[in-house]
């Protein structure tokens, strides 16, 4: 799972944790990162948006560093 979760990285730029639920089943997504940060440069950051009820909410959004970042 950690190499789907890797590709789909690859290909649509980052990922969030519904993101790999609707799309690739993955109900553990941080684990996965966890594992991919040892051998890959994964960065996160913090989205926020609101809930159905209008409540403040937040997630994270992971995807590759860039090279020219570092």
């Amino acid at each position: 799972m950690e190499e789907r979760v890797y590709n789909y990285i690859q290909e649509f730029g980052s990922i969030t944790t519904r993101q790999a639920f609707v799309d690739l089943g993955c109900t553990r997504l941080s684990e996965y990162i966890r594992r991919l940060r040892l051998k890959y440069d994964i960065d996160d950051e913090i989205e926020t948006g609101f809930n159905r009820y209008g409540e403040k909410i937040h997630w994270k959004k992971y995807f590759l560093r860039n090279k020219e970042d570092n």
